[in-house]
């Protein structure tokens, strides 16, 4: 399938732009991998923990709240826990308020697995952003990496959406450029995020 999605991305890139047509193209295919190894509770404390800051300082600051739990599970800690202990870790004031109203919603049965994968994107991210401090770029990206979602933009993602411009021209909407993917616009956002990480390739 994932050579399938890459040639009929090359394809459809080039009734767009050459640039983007020519990135696709010199890449190998990009598989969508599902990074759900880890509880969905801890697995949004620790996208809220790293919100708008580097990799290194994110790793940092997780790395305490990690520490402090100790033996306990992560999420009863956090649940039991002070905001003002969590701050200690590093963490500002939303962001700790964020991680204690996702471990509440996890204690009230708000994050059941099961009932979150049967549901649409959309029907996901209205249960998601009911918490507190969780937004929409946070729901994409539990859609997309924590569920494997084929078809989610993430257009809130600045990342993303900077990358397809440069690819394609300011003049031309992002989201209706990226409509021409679907249903895969995830893994159209899988190659942004590569030619973002590793550079787009040369003429």
């Amino acid at each position: 399938m994932t050579k399938r999605i890459h040639t009929e991305f090359v394809e459809i890139a080039s009734g767009i732009s050459v640039d983007l047509h020519h990135a696709i193209s010199r890449t190998k295919p990009l598989r969508l991998k599902k990074r759900n190894d880890r509880p969905l509770p801890e697995v949004l404390c620790r996208a809220v923990a790293g919100q708008q800051l580097s990799t290194q300082a994110a790793s940092t600051i997780w790395g305490r709240v990690v520490e402090i739990a100790g033996s306990q599970s992560l999420i009863e800690h956090i649940a039991a826990t002070k905001q003002e202990e969590l701050r200690a870790c590093g963490l500002s004031n939303a962001k700790a308020k964020a991680m204690k109203a996702i471990a509440k919603a996890d204690h009230h049965g708000r994050l059941d697995i099961t009932s979150l994968a049967e549901a649409s994107h959309v029907e996901r991210s209205e249960v998601l952003t009911e918490i507190w401090g969780i937004g929409q770029w946070t729901a994409d990206m539990i859609s997309i990496f924590y569920f494997g979602e084929k078809d989610v933009w993430p257009d809130k993602d600045v990342t993303v959406w900077k990358t397809l411009e440069r690819l394609t021209g300011k003049r031309r909407k992002t989201l209706l450029t990226a409509a021409r993917f679907a249903p895969n616009r995830s893994h159209l956002a899988v190659y942004m995020y590569h030619f973002a990480d590793v550079g787009i390739p040369t003429k």
